[in-house]
């Protein structure tokens, strides 16, 4: 069955996905996109859990043939990780781990769990999330939506079980959120309890303070009470590197603040950026599902419409101070743009919008692209090209 798949062009992942899924993609209407998005993922999570089956097995090793770069010239240790490509998918699809078996068969490098949250919650009421297909682009205000943090510490139990299940060269981040019925004045003994369970499944963590959809986080990014809670977290025994995801509406200023703080209490990096709030010039663009304009939505707005945005907060925390960690992420959907992402200081970077306009094959297409910027430019390792503003070169 495996040497059936693998020598045969009978099963190609990246032109099924072109198939079934790019159709539907063209348009703002049709299937619902949380309904897509979670068809899709039950799908995953199905193969995730029982990839010791043959016929599982054999459908997965076809993806891997058709998905996975292998190259030494990507490999990076950061904080101490390994990591054999600087391709993630980035938290929000994949939340409460159902598919975390699998995703390194898709090619990536590492894969980010969550957002979670320490109680499980519905999210925001229905719909919450909103094709822009010409913009390439979407609207979201799910609201960690989620089955908590004890669920998700089932979900990797029940598939470590799985016989032939192999993680160990796939890099796990999970990604920690507050509760919405936690205040916010609780928000530190709320992120402790999700992370002290869960920690010992993750090789680093997220602490997300920068969505705009649960009420009130944002005040998190304020560095007094980021301070706390850093602090508070920071006690847990073993606790892995630690990362802050920030929002790409903070002014410099705030950004100084946050880079700062991150420095005087030795945090290992950021991710930048969480979804925008600035509707970045769609403002008047109307969305089916609803018929208002984007500029009277909730929400936050990912993919290519924010990717300057999100390149220029990455490239200016770089210039600030060369020593932080970055993950760059926000509206990647291209080899240029993941290329100019790591020349402006991204050690790291993941995809999510792109990912799912463009289907899996962006992921190998990504890291050739990467791979022919290093060869034209004669440069041995990727961690050569962070932050060194090099060009594209055609």
């Amino acid at each position: 069955m495996k040497k059936y798949f693998m020598n045969n062009n009978f099963f190609s992942f990246s032109k099924t996905y072109d198939s079934l899924f790019r159709p539907i993609l063209k348009n703002d209407n049709g299937i619902d996109a949380e309904a897509l998005t979670n068809l899709s993922l039950s799908l995953l999570a199905f193969c995730s859990s029982r990839r010791d089956w043959s016929i599982i097995s054999a459908v997965l090793d076809a993806i891997k043939n058709d998905l996975i770069i292998c190259n030494k010239k990507l490999h990076q240790q950061i904080c101490g990780i390994n990591f054999t490509n600087p391709l993630g998918l980035a938290a929000g699809f994949d939340k409460n781990g159902v598919a975390t078996n699998i995703w390194q068969d898709f090619g990536f490098g590492f894969s980010e769990i969550g957002t979670i949250t320490k109680f499980p919650q519905p999210g925001n009421p229905k719909p919450r999330l909103f094709r822009l297909a010409n913009e390439q682009a979407a609207l979201n205000r799910m609201g960690f939506n989620n089955d908590g943090a004890d669920a998700l510490l089932r979900n990797f139990e029940r598939q470590k079980k799985c016989k032939s299940q192999s993680r160990h060269n796939l890099c796990i981040g999970i990604n920690f959120g507050k509760s919405k019925i936690t205040p916010l004045e609780e928000a530190k003994e709320d992120y402790f309890y999700s992370m002290k369970l869960l920690i010992p499944h993750c090789q680093y963590a997220v602490i997300n303070v920068s969505s705009p959809n649960t009420e009130g986080l944002r005040k998190l990014q304020n560095p007094d009470r980021l301070r706390e809670l850093l602090r508070e977290i920071k006690t847990i025994n073993n606790c892995p590197p630690l990362f802050v995801k920030i929002a790409p509406d903070l002014s410099f200023k705030e950004i100084d603040d946050i880079c700062q703080l991150i420095k005087d209490e030795k945090i290992d990096g950021i991710i930048a950026t969480n979804t925008s709030l600035d509707r970045l010039g769609l403002g008047e663009r109307v969305l089916a599902k609803s018929g208002l304009k984007l500029s009277e939505e909730k929400g936050g707005l990912s993919g290519q419409p924010l990717q300057t945005k999100a390149n220029q907060i990455l490239k200016y925390i770089h210039n600030q101070d060369k020593d932080i960690v970055l993950i760059g992420v926000g509206g990647i959907d291209s080899p240029k743009a993941a290329w100019q992402r790591i020349c402006s200081g991204a050690s790291l970077i993941q995809i999510y919008t792109g990912w799912i306009y463009q289907g899996p094959k962006l992921v190998p297409e990504i890291l050739r692209g990467l791979l022919n910027q290093l060869n034209a430019h004669g440069i041995s390792n990727i961690n050569e090209a962070v932050g060194s503003g090099l060009d594209w070169r055609e």
